[in-house]
């Protein structure tokens, strides 16, 4: 089947997260993406761990179906050789240093009079002007400065998120820019300049707590797992040692939940639970009775009542259990893609499509192809051969 992105060229002169995740995206869709790595060592993403068979879990998640060329650019033929590939591309990715990319001349600026159809979508943790431009940014600070961290965790320390949620944010919307953007030249005929910030793309995600604490107003509290003005609302222990996850909307789910699941009927008038308001004020008490109740209850029996009174629940999983996750198989949302360390499970991504199938192609080694890339180019063996004595390439 044709996919969206069929014939779109991508370079991409990435590492660590964000824009290896928006050109994964890209990759899915069908577009060809030439991933530009270090020789010798490639994105430093490869070598944050070895928990996926001996590869990055990192590099695994965010770099199938990619193309890897290794270019040592301070080499200036090597330079030359990257300009001539991205005046053949459609798309330029980045997520260098700050002003790097522009120091060699691979900004838009430089490459839009060659190539006047090419998209340049630059990744950097503040944007390419203002008093923080030059600032270095890692995920974690990035949290910090979008307000983050002060939402997220409990009431005596905050915590960061469990994976990489600012990269995450701004990866995503790198790629809907950069389709917007394809939509956009199929119209005009001409590519443009994409100017992505981290921080603002986890502002955007921090929508409702930003307008929670309008014109001055007290931010939504850390309340841990549970939610911070609803209850109950969060986790709650069974007997078996399982943890359930449900939440309250209104009061006829209260009264329901009295009914059946905690079969204490008389609960949903007691003047201290009878309105939302009321059990937020006095959800200590609340907890220790529903705790109570559960406590005489396996996880599975806990979840059997919330599903008969149609209350929303979920278990809470580890990731083994993410692993084995039973709708996941239903939906047979899983593949197998190949890698240097042999075939990896892979998870399809979200959006079933009728008309295509996702492209999920294999992980590539540091500089697996960067020989016939090189030789697309035009390039003579001779000199591939000697950058490579050299360690050009």
């Amino acid at each position: 089947m044709t996919r969206p992105l069929d014939g779109i060229t991508v370079v991409s002169l990435e590492h660590a997260i964000a824009a290896p995740f928006c050109t994964r995206q890209l990759a899915d869709l069908g577009a060809r993406v030439i991933k530009v790595e270090r020789p010798g060592v490639g994105d430093f993403a490869r070598a944050y761990d070895e928990r996926a068979r001996g590869l990055s879990s990192h590099f695994v998640w965010t770099n199938r179906s990619k193309e890897s060329l290794t270019l040592d650019l301070k080499h200036p033929e090597a330079l030359e050789a990257l300009k001539a590939l991205v005046a053949r591309a459609d798309v330029l990715v980045q997520n260098l240093a700050p002003g790097a990319a522009a120091r060699m001349g691979l900004d838009h600026a430089s490459l839009r009079a060659q190539n006047p159809r090419l998209i340049v979508c630059d990744i950097s943790g503040y944007g390419e002007d203002g008093p923080l431009r030059d600032k270095k940014a890692y995920d974690l600070l990035i949290q910090s400065e979008a307000g983050f961290l002060s939402v997220t965790g409990s009431a005596q320390a905050p915590a960061k998120a469990g994976n990489s949620v600012a990269d995450i944010a701004a990866g995503m919307h790198a790629y809907s820019s950069i389709l917007a953007a394809l939509l956009q030249r199929g119209r005009t005929g001409q590519g443009g300049h994409i100017d992505v910030s981290m921080l603002e793309s986890l502002a955007e995600w921090m929508g409702y707590p930003m307008y929670y604490a309008l014109d001055g107003a007290a931010p939504p509290p850390r309340a841990g797992a549970a939610h911070a003005s609803i209850y109950p609302y969060g986790p709650f222990a069974a007997g078996d040692g399982g943890t359930v996850m449900l939440g309250l909307q209104n009061e006829r789910e209260w009264k329901t939940f009295c009914d059946v699941v905690l079969q204490a009927p008389e609960l949903a008038a007691d003047p201290r639970f009878d309105a939302n308001a009321r059990r937020n004020q006095h959800r200590e008490a609340l907890e220790a009775l529903i705790l109570a109740a559960f406590a005489r209850l396996t996880t599975d029996e806990v979840l059997e009542r919330l599903d008969r009174a149609q209350i929303a629940n979920a278990r809470m999983n580890d990731m083994a259990g993410l692993w084995a996750h039973p709708q996941l198989k239903a939906r047979d949302r899983w593949r197998q893609v190949d890698s240097p360390a042999g075939e990896l499970p892979a998870l399809l991504p979200p959006g079933r499509h009728s008309g295509f199938d996702y492209r999920m192609d294999a992980i590539p080694s540091v500089g697996q192809h960067t020989d016939s890339i090189l030789r697309e180019l035009g390039l003579p063996g001779e000199t591939v051969a000697r950058w490579r004595a050299a360690g050009t390439i």
